[in-house]
């Protein structure tokens, strides 16, 4: 009996997804719990597993994209296949080989019998034990070639290289259905705000300083590290605190002002972009913000964010400066009214106490809806955030 696999729901405001890659050959002998399928949608990318055992036939190619409710699959239930369409007969060396479409084979039973569910012709393969026997990790080995080479063929044929008017080789992909998302949402930003940037900048001194005392102590108690961002974020629902304005929104005529603290923090992935919620920074200690900020980066990296980790943000932090920005003009994250954008951190000569010394010198660029926010507001939001981050005591001892 065959038994559908649908795309599943995965989110309220998306209605199709598409299918980004497939981890188990056509006709393979499948297993409950193991991992069949990816699926990407616009805003997340998710793994589909068998409930059943049984043999997996493909109903849809990599690339294509489906309605939520679609079959991607089907499985066929029975079991686990035998080692081999014929008896299995001993030759003169006491081998078990199969009748006489593969005679001349030496592979133990367990070889025979993943070959048979994977579909590999062990004529095509070399062994490895003794005597050249083929075994269960050589068929293993092929299973996983086989699987790859599937891959790269599909993936192969999504990619068109041709020549341009002028003669000139070019590449064209599908845009995946992340960069897609991805790109209508910056342009719609653009369009639906007014958007405007105001800089500052930033002596990292005294958070540097701190975390190098105090780094050693804090990873063996927490089992993390102590980084920057806990510090940036610490500094924002202050600084938020402190102009409510930009903890707001605007929906239709109506000013919407949140009353809590939950801040995106952007990730890059190879994907693209995505910005998990750190949920009530105001209420997190330093370490947990930490713990929240590693697990999110893992599961982004993975790919294994769901549309909940993504959702619900009043405002959020981006960082250029881990890829060498020294400074940019982010865009908002809308419906949010702010964002902050963090840069590399530079040797500069500064001015201090009417002395030209030497200071790590970072610059800060908050971009805001002109519409709900003023420009004494942002700017008062920016200095807050840097008098923060100068004087890292204020979020700590929350004064």
């Amino acid at each position: 009996m065959a038994h559908e696999i649908k795309i599943p729901s995965v989110g309220e405001s998306i209605t199709s997804a598409t299918l980004g890659a497939w981890h188990k050959v056509e006709g393979a002998y499948v297993r409950a719990g193991e991992v069949l399928l990816t699926i990407e949608t616009d805003k997340i990318t998710t793994e589909l597993e068998s409930d059943r055992d049984g043999f997996l036939h493909h109903l849809a190619a990599v690339g294509d994209e489906l309605a939520i409710g679609a079959p991607v699959a089907s499985i066929e239930e029975g079991e686990a296949p035998a080692s081999s369409v014929e008896a299995p007969v001993k030759n003169e060396a006491g081998t078990v080989s199969a009748g006489a479409e593969d005679n001349e084979v030496k592979a133990t039973p367990v070889a025979r019998k993943i070959a048979k569910g994977e579909g590999i012709d062990l004529t095509s393969l070399s062994g490895t034990g003794a005597g050249g026997k083929i075994t269960k990790a050589d068929v293993l080995d092929a299973a996983n070639d086989q699987s790859g080479a599937k891959e790269k063929t599909v993936v192969a044929e999504a990619v068109v290289i041709a020549a341009d008017l002028s003669g000139k080789q070019t590449t064209r992909r599908k845009m995946s259905p992340l960069r897609r998302k991805i790109a209508t949402h910056l342009v719609n930003a653009q369009h639906n705000a007014a958007i405007l940037t105001t800089f500052n900048e930033c002596d990292m001194t005294a958070i540097m300083d701190l975390r190098k005392r105090v780094q050693d102590d804090f990873v063996a108690r927490h089992g993390v590290k102590l980084g920057f961002m806990s510090f940036f974020i610490k500094a924002v629902v202050d600084a938020l605190q402190a102009v409510p304005s930009v903890n707001g929104r605007i929906e239709g005529d109506e000013v919407v002002e949140n009353h809590f603290y939950d801040i995106g923090v952007a990730v890059g992935t190879d994907k693209g972009l995505m910005v998990p919620v750190i949920r009530d920074c105001d209420q997190k200690s330093f370490a947990t913000i930490e713990k929240d900020i590693v697990e999110y980066a893992n599961k982004a990296r993975e790919g294994k964010i769901s549309l909940g980790d993504l959702q619900g943000g009043v405002f959020t932090i981006t960082n250029g400066g881990i890829y060498g920005s020294l400074l940019s003009t982010p865009i908002l994250n809308p419906p949010q009214s702010g964002i902050l954008g963090m840069h590399s951190i530079q040797q500069r000569p500064v001015a201090l106490n009417g002395q030209v010394v030497i200071r790590p010198m970072m610059y800060l660029a908050l971009s805001y809806d002109h519409r709900l926010v003023d420009g004494k507001e942002a700017v008062t939001f920016l200095v807050r955030v840097k008098d923060c981050l100068e004087n890292p005591e204020r979020i700590m001892l929350g004064t």
